[in-house]
């Protein structure tokens, strides 16, 4: 007998084809074109008939006389080495709190959940008029409370915006935590903290040895794609100074200026030099891909050790 040979039905590779052609079309070809004109020297206004070749010395440029991408870049990791341990310990702390409410915890969950919703316009304006050195909120709050004599320039000083740019962060983005810790909380067999506490397991013991272990590859995951997050920091802190007069892309002395808003300066804003901020795009891809493995291989190693 003649063994029958199976053919591959062309259908399921009809049904991807849209997929795929719409993959190529908005990010695979625009990936590549990108790296294309971060080898030229190409400024928008005079048009594409002024592109001309320079090969890598962009790249060079970026390397070795940017010193404001190095600045942008410290400001990213300053604020990420912050804001990412308040998240995750303020998230993981209000999770075990509201997850013991249990029915009258959808409250709560809501009120902390509609910051992250919020849209980052909204937000850049909120804290733009909150912290106002003239008509702010909270001047007048602690004028009146006596603990300040006088309104402090909270957006025109380098310490003080950097303090109200990461509270916004931890204030819009401490619900998504929240939510998260609260799905695994849920994950965690009640009846191994049960068996500890007959045991003798304290709250703290049981949170310590039995809660924080389960919620591993939780807060693995948390800390990955909060350092991501981080290096696409652009709106909110964009739009907290954008309001103020005077202050320069990044707030006073460029102190909160963050790698995502120094892309868009040489590129839109100060400078139209596409061909250099293309350079600067695939400069942050880098340090994002480097610092990822970096973390990564410190975490799987911990796990091995674990």
């Amino acid at each position: 007998m003649r063994k029958k040979h199976k053919t591959l039905s062309k259908w399921p590779f009809i049904f991807m084809l849209p997929y795929f052609a719409f993959y190529f079309m908005f990010f695979i070809y625009p990936t590549i074109y990108s790296f294309v004109i971060s080898l030229t020297d190409w400024d928008s206004v005079a048009g594409a008939a002024n592109r001309h070749f320079v090969g890598f010395a962009n790249y060079v440029r970026l390397i070795t006389k940017d010193k404001l991408f190095y600045k942008a870049l410290g400001n990213t990791f300053l604020f990420m080495i912050i804001y990412i341990p308040l998240l995750i310990i303020g998230g993981l702390v209000l999770a075990v709190l509201l997850y013991k409410l249990k029915k009258s915890s959808r409250l709560f969950q809501t009120l902390n959940v509609l910051p992250y919703i919020t849209t980052p316009v909204a937000i850049g304006v909120i804290f733009s008029f909150l912290f106002d050195w003239s008509t702010g909120i909270i001047n007048k709050v602690l004028v009146d409370v006596g603990i300040i004599e006088e309104g402090i320039n909270w957006l025109g000083s380098p310490l003080t915006a950097r303090i109200v740019v990461i509270l916004l962060i931890v204030w819009k983005n401490l619900g998504y935590y929240l939510l998260i810790y609260l799905a695994a909380l849920s994950t965690i067999p009640e009846d191994v903290s049960e068996a500890a506490m007959v045991d003798g397991a304290n709250k703290w013991q049981v949170f310590r040895h039995i809660t924080i272990p389960y919620l591993r590859p939780m807060t693995i995951f948390l800390v990955l794609t909060s350092i991501i997050s981080g290096f696409q920091l652009f709106d909110e802190p964009y739009l907290l100074f954008s309001t103020q007069q005077g202050n320069s892309m990044g707030g006073p002395g460029r102190s909160c200026m963050t790698a995502m808003m120094y892309f868009f300066d040489q590129t839109f804003k100060s400078s139209t030099r596409l061909g250099y901020g293309a350079a600067v795009s695939y400069g942050i891809f880098v340090v994002v891909l480097v610092v990822s493995l970096i973390v990564s291989k410190i975490i799987n190693k911990k796990e091995r050790e674990a």
